[in-house]
């Protein structure tokens, strides 16, 4: 492999380009630069080789006996070399690359992500966990599902599920809060980076705010849920992050009234970029799964 260090690729694409079409000016037109240019290269190549590949004749350029045998074994390693990098391409294709924030791919896309595999075997996910805004022009990201207002410059913005927030807690918690009153005695579990308060809810359920016990207070969202379901105090929560520990008992939303938010879920794709299938293919499977989750909320609803 050594050897190759004193041979420049360029100038062994512009030998095999000409060997393989006959001419310098149809390797000039393949390759994108002038004759003189191809000329040069074959020179230079020559030089480092130690060889003649070519010979100079009234009708052009005719391989000399070293020079088709070379320039066979070229065209084979520039076939392989092209495979290689068709292989990287496929490997592009069938990656579908997803940035959510932690808490969302661990509270709800994870246990979904079974159902996607089985409509889609042919596409690999990759889920980019990071609560950071990623660029979507400059990064190997295909799809972002974001928590906002929808408006990021540059980015194309679908509303996914609009974000409602609601009191949950253990059912031990929940026997005892026989009114939104009752709320006083129990502790509140803080999210302190909410972008939400209990101001909005309580006045979505029409009545005038409580003041909770002190409780546990958190930075992240998944730690506050833990804490709900081991029965420290109630949360202020919302449908994605709660859904599956309201659906199997672990939690309850004692009160039955959900107030907006003014954020939602959003999926989010460069505008700068062309929509690829598999991008359309699990924006549509997403929107069946959130159908779904929606679907177990009323059916709650309807128990209450």
């Amino acid at each position: 492999m050594a050897m190759l260090n004193r041979v420049h690729l360029n100038g062994l694409r512009a030998v095999e380009t000409v060997a393989r079409l006959g001419s310098l000016a149809a390797a000039a037109t393949e390759l994108n630069v002038s004759v003189s240019a191809v000329s040069q290269q074959i020179k230079r190549t020559e030089k480092q080789l130690g060889q003649a590949l070519f010979e100079r004749t009234p009708g052009g350029l005719v391989p000399t006996e070293f020079g088709a045998a070379f320039t066979v074994r070229l065209s084979a390693g520039f076939r392989e070399l092209a495979q290689a990098v068709a292989l990287a391409d496929e490997a592009n294709e069938c990656t579908l690359v997803v940035s959510v924030a932690p808490v969302f791919a661990s509270k709800w896309l994870l246990p979904r992500l079974s159902r996607h595999f089985s409509r889609h075997p042919n596409v690999l996910l990759r889920i980019d966990a990071s609560a950071r805004v990623a660029d979507l022009d400059r990064s190997d990201i295909d799809i972002a599902i974001r928590l906002g207002d929808g408006k990021w410059p540059g980015d194309r913005a679908e509303l996914l599920l609009a974000q409602e927030v609601f009191p949950v807690c253990s059912p031990s918690i929940a026997a005892r809060l026989k009114s939104i009153g009752d709320l006083a005695q129990t502790c509140a579990i803080t999210d302190e980076r909410a972008m939400f308060s209990w101001d909005g809810w309580f006045e979505a359920a029409g009545v005038e705010p409580v003041t909770f016990q002190k409780g546990a207070r958190f930075t992240d969202p998944m730690l506050c849920l833990e804490s709900a379901i081991a029965g420290h105090g109630v949360m202020l929560a919302w449908q994605l992050l709660t859904a599956d520990a309201l659906a199997d008992g672990r939690l309850v939303a004692p009160f039955g009234v959900r107030a907006e938010s003014g954020l939602g879920y959003w999926l989010v794709t460069s505008a700068t970029k062309s929509e690829s299938r598999k991008v359309r293919d699990f924006k549509a499977w997403i929107r069946e799964e959130i159908e779904a989750t929606m679907a177990q909320f009323r059916a709650l609803d309807s128990a209450a």
